[in-house]
Order: structure tokens, then C-alpha cells, then sequence
């Protein structure tokens, strides 16, 4: 598991390095502020995943749609925003408060909040009212039924502490994916600005 956190951490690293601007004026510290969420994330492990391998499931993540080039800025932005909202969403219930340290739990959501904002600012700059549908549509909406698959799950496992465990993981894993798309959208000819 260490292994894994430390891979993970140093993609993030890698893909959330300086100059992680999504030319729509995200400051260096929205940069920090995701780095200080996977650690959190890592930091609130309570019991080892080990003990729930039985509780182990793939929740679908739609990596390729992520990690491929077929979005466009527009729709990234939309995917990272509501991977943001939806990981915040979870988070922020009461039987979330139930399962973890309440310190670190506040921390977290304080930071996804503190990205969303961020985020928010881009989505203004590059959806006009025609691109409105997008949060309805395609990606979004895969990202949308891949977090309804979470909270499934939770509901199916009775919010158990290895549920918790399993997802814990699985969003410290997509999270540390989302990287992949932050970096992308950076090497997009004109950035942000130019639309």
C-alpha cells in the first residue's frame, strides 16, 4: 500500500507541477490545494485495505475518458469540476462524519471547496449558455452515474468501515487520474484564455 500511495503521490506531483495554470487564472495554490487533498485522503486511512479485500470493487472509473484526448476544454473542465463536486458531495454527509476523523475530514472538504471555487472561475470562461447541456450530457454524465455507483455501494455495504475503506482508495484514485486531464488541458493549443 505504501508503494501504491507513493506512485500515486508522485504522479500527482508530477502532473500538478509548477506552472499548473489551466490558463483560466488558477493560482498556484489551487495546485498545492489538490496535492493537500490526496494527501488527506492517504492520511485517513483508518484500517488497512487488506483487511477488506472482500469488500474490494470496481466501481467502472471512466479512466480513458480521463486519460484520453477525446474531451474538449470545455467538457474537461466539466469533468474535473464535477469529479470535485461529486467527491465533495460525498464527503460532506453525515454518515461520512461518522467514519472518519472529523479534523481531517473537515480539511478535505474545506480543500475540495477551495478548488471548486477555482474551478467555478474556469467554467464561467469557457461555457457560454449553449454549453449548458454539458453537465447533462456525455462525459459529465459518466462521471455523474460513476459516482451514483459509489454511493450505491455504501448503501449496499451498510456504510461498514471497509466500505468506507474501499472508497477512500478509489477516490484518492481518481483524483490522482484527474491529474492526467489538469495536465492535458495545460498543453492545449491557446489554453483557456483564447476562447
Amino acid at each position: 500500500m505504501a508503494f501504491v500511495l507513493s506512485l500515486l503521490m508522485a504522479l500527482v506531483l508530477v502532473s500538478y507541477g509548477p506552472g499548473g495554470s489551466l490558463g483560466c487564472d488558477l493560482s498556484q495554490n489551487h495546485v498545492l490545494v489538490g496535492r493537500k487533498n490526496i494527501r488527506l485522503l492517504g492520511e485517513m486511512r483508518r484500517i488497512s485495505p487488506r483487511f477488506c479485500l472482500q469488500d474490494r470493487k470496481d466501481f467502472a472509473f471512466p479512466q480513458e475518458m480521463v486519460e484520453g484526448g477525446q474531451l474538449q476544454e470545455a467538457q474537461a473542465i466539466s469533468v474535473l469540476h464535477e469529479m470535485l463536486q461529486q467527491s465533495f458531495n460525498l464527503f460532506h454527509t453525515e454518515r461520512s462524519s461518522a467514519a472518519w476523523d472529523t479534523t481531517l475530514l473537515e480539511q478535505l472538504r474545506t480543500g475540495l471547496h477551495q478548488q471548486l471555487d477555482d474551478l467555478d472561475a474556469c467554467l464561467g470562461q469557457v461555457m457560454g449558455e449553449e454549453d449548458s447541456a454539458l453537465g447533462r450530457t456525455g462525459p459529465t454524465l459518466a462521471m455523474k452515474r460513476y459516482f451514483q455507483g459509489i454511493h450505491v455501494y455504501l448503501q449496499e455495504k451498510g456504510y461498514s468501515d471497509c466500505a468506507w475503506e474501499t472508497v477512500r482508495v478509489e477516490i484518492m484514485r481518481s483524483l490522482s487520474s484527474s491529474a492526467s486531464l489538469h495536465k492535458r488541458l495545460r498543453m492545449m493549443d491557446g489554453g483557456l484564455n483564447s476562447s
